[in-house]
């Protein structure tokens, strides 16, 4: 079966994957609801078992359980399996479908979640499906990695992640793809920082001059951090919530800052975060605490990556599809995967829009092109 084989009978299955998608995003899955996401993941592990694999679940106390669904075909047993990545937990919190349903209209599809990205697991079940029923034997097995941690920043399933990338050949990440359907070849590392400052309380009218600020110091701390910004080279550092003080009469005893940082090459990532654990405090008497870290290492566009680009586009020219590539400042799971050398293609997700707002949609329309393409570098890489 070609590409535009897969495509035609994607749009004759039209019913079928728009069920699926309704019963995905029906079945609610915030990041940090146990209970919804072991229900999402038991109506996942029954599907990928419908269609043939052999999926294996790991049980994880602190969030949902993690999904492994694994296909074989003759001969292929013994050569290094290609990874499907994804993930199945959502920012939305239980209820929100009482105000913002599932629905269909015209072209475009709404729910939550539904762009990011349950609607790119449908396209990960139709594309394997589509190979399996047609007969098409792939060059080496599949795996497909669905995880229940990824928008918290995957701290139960990173380990998961990396163990299973370093035995595959390349792995596809099904995250929403540029707005034009182009794919992601870099992504920003990101880094999430606590600076924390103790002072001394005082009396701001009796007493003042006993006291020393841990505002003052916070202050002074956020403008060394706001000088880390180099936004012609990619790194970005933003202060994006402050605490401190107790009331306007006491000088205060404690603040605190919650930093979001950026870097485009692991080498910008080490120097920034070696830069702030360095910082030194400018207020006597107060105590500077600095916790957190890069908890997703940049993506970055290396020749592995860019070689496995030309390759994708070169396949998805095969089904009438033009694909382009970019780099984003958002992370997933794939700066995991490329940052231990293994050729990484992100934004294979479905087409549309709105990812975490309240549009949130999908084009309806992309979803048989989008399929095809994943059947295609699984047939042909």
């Amino acid at each position: 079966m070609s590409g535009s084989d897969l495509i035609t009978r994607m749009r004759s299955r039209r019913g079928e994957w728009l069920d699926a998608l309704s019963a995905l995003v029906e079945q609610e899955s915030p990041s940090r609801d146990k209970p919804s996401l072991d229900r999402m993941a038991t109506l996942l592990v029954a599907r990928f078992e419908a269609i043939g694999g052999q999926v294996e679940r790991f049980s994880n106390p602190l969030g949902g359980d993690h999904l492994l669904a694994r296909f074989f075909s003759a001969g292929n047993e013994d050569r290094k399996p290609a990874l499907v990545l994804g993930h199945y937990d959502t920012v939305w919190p239980s209820g929100t479908l009482a105000t913002m349903p599932f629905r269909i209209d015209g072209q475009k599809a709404h729910g939550p979640g539904l762009f990011d990205m349950k609607a790119s697991l449908v396209e990960a079940e139709f594309a394997i499906d589509g190979l399996i029923q047609s007969g098409r034997a792939v060059p080496r097995p599949v795996l497909v990695l669905i995880t229940s941690d990824e928008e918290i920043g995957s701290p139960t399933s990173r380990h998961l992640i990396e163990e299973t990338a370093r035995g595959c050949e390349y792995v596809l990440v099904l995250e929403p793809p540029f707005s034009d359907g182009s794919l992601k070849t870099a992504r920003k590392g990101v880094g999430h920082f606590v600076v924390e400052v103790q002072g001394k309380a005082a009396h701001a009218g009796v007493e003042p001059g006993l006291g020393s600020s841990a505002i003052l110091e916070l202050a002074l701390q956020i403008q060394s951090l706001h000088d880390l910004n180099d936004l012609a080279s990619g790194v970005s550092v933003n202060v994006g919530v402050i605490e401190g003080g107790t009331t306007a009469n006491v000088v205060a005893a404690r603040a605190l800052a919650r930093v979001d940082v950026r870097a485009t090459t692991m080498e910008q990532a080490a120097r920034i975060e070696e830069t702030i654990r360095n910082f030194r405090t400018k207020v006597p008497n107060t105590r500077l605490m600095i916790t957190g870290g890069f908890n997703r290492p940049p993506m970055e566009r290396t020749e592995a990556v860019a070689l496995l680009f030309t390759r994708a586009r070169e396949i998805g020219r095969t089904i009438g599809l033009e694909l382009g590539e970019g780099s984003t400042g958002g992370g997933s799971d794939g700066n995991f995967t490329a940052a231990l050398g293994i050729p990484t293609l992100d934004g294979l997700g479905i087409v549309g829009s709105g990812a975490h707002a309240s549009h949130e949609q999908i084009d309806l329309d992309s979803v048989p092109e989008r399929t095809a393409l994943l059947a295609s570098l699984l047939l042909h890489l």
